[in-house]
């Protein structure tokens, strides 16, 4: 039922994009609101059956459903200035008060991060954020990685000066969001599962794949029976949604000295890993 459901939002959708580049007046933007937005449209009838769904599979579709929605009603916005905005066809109440115009939108990144928070918290977990400006204890030494560890020659560390004496108190940019994972379970009783999105920095030559302040999207899960079988369904889920098909992937074993077991996910792209 959820991958008819997906399919049909899927479909939709290229109908829609493919229709929308014939609109060349105001009759035909109506004729596409009526088609795409109205009362008896496909969207209409696919949000009304959402009630008739399984919970798992409303957190799955109705998310989709929303953000098609919501397209359609961007691209029937844009169409509308484009024509001159000939409101009296559409159906617009002239008397109503006007709108504050959107400047700009939103960065790749942001957009990117948005829709992996909203996979993870339709699959019960909760956000996490934490400071950038970090401590030594919180970024390195409660994480078990202490001044001789050999993973601490892999973050070349921006470092801030702070109070002297403590140890705890020497701040850095955080090279991680690992530190978060920390001070949540500092205040928090198992069990659990978390995202924690953010910016992380660290001092390096910048080139083609390396920047000083790049993006990480980490996630915890602790509690009872809770085994790398859970972290396999979880990265699968992922994918699923993300891409919104089944992808084909691989778990690889690898190393690094900071955890045990260690592995990487591999996804195949045009038949190569």
């Amino acid at each position: 039922m959820t991958s008819d459901k997906l399919s049909d939002i899927k479909r939709i959708r290229g109908e829609a994009l493919k229709s929308s580049e014939d609109i060349k007046d105001s009759k035909a933007l109506n004729a596409f609101r009526v088609k795409y937005l109205g009362r008896k449209s496909e969207i209409s009838d696919l949000l009304s059956s959402l009630k008739s769904l399984k919970l798992e599979d409303r957190r799955t579709v109705g998310p989709e459903a929303q953000r098609l929605k919501k397209d359609l009603e961007e691209i029937i916005s844009f169409k509308a200035k484009e024509l001159g905005g000939e409101s009296a066809d559409l159906g617009i109440d002239i008397t109503r008060p006007g709108r504050r115009p959107k400047l700009g939108h939103l960065h790749p990144l942001t957009k990117i991060e948005r829709e992996m928070r909203d996979i993870f918290t339709a699959m019960n977990f909760s956000v996490v954020e934490g400071p950038e400006a970090e401590t030594e204890y919180y970024n390195f030494d409660a994480l078990n990685i202490p001044a001789d560890h050999p993973a601490r020659e892999m973050w070349d560390t921006f470092w801030i000066k702070g109070k002297k004496g403590e140890r705890k108190s020497r701040l850095l940019l955080r090279t991680h969001t690992s530190p978060v994972q920390i001070r949540y379970m500092e205040t928090h009783e198992p069990p659990f599962q978390i995202i924690v999105p953010g910016r992380v920095f660290r001092y390096e030559a910048t080139d083609a794949s390396h920047e000083i302040n790049f993006y990480q999207l980490e996630g915890l899960m602790v509690g009872k029976n809770i085994s790398l079988a859970n972290f396999k369904f979880v990265i699968e889920e992922f994918f699923r949604r993300f891409f919104n098909e089944r992808v084909e992937y691989r778990l690889r074993p690898s190393y690094f000295p900071f955890v045990e077991p260690g592995v990487e996910v591999d996804i195949k792209f045009r038949g190569k890993w």
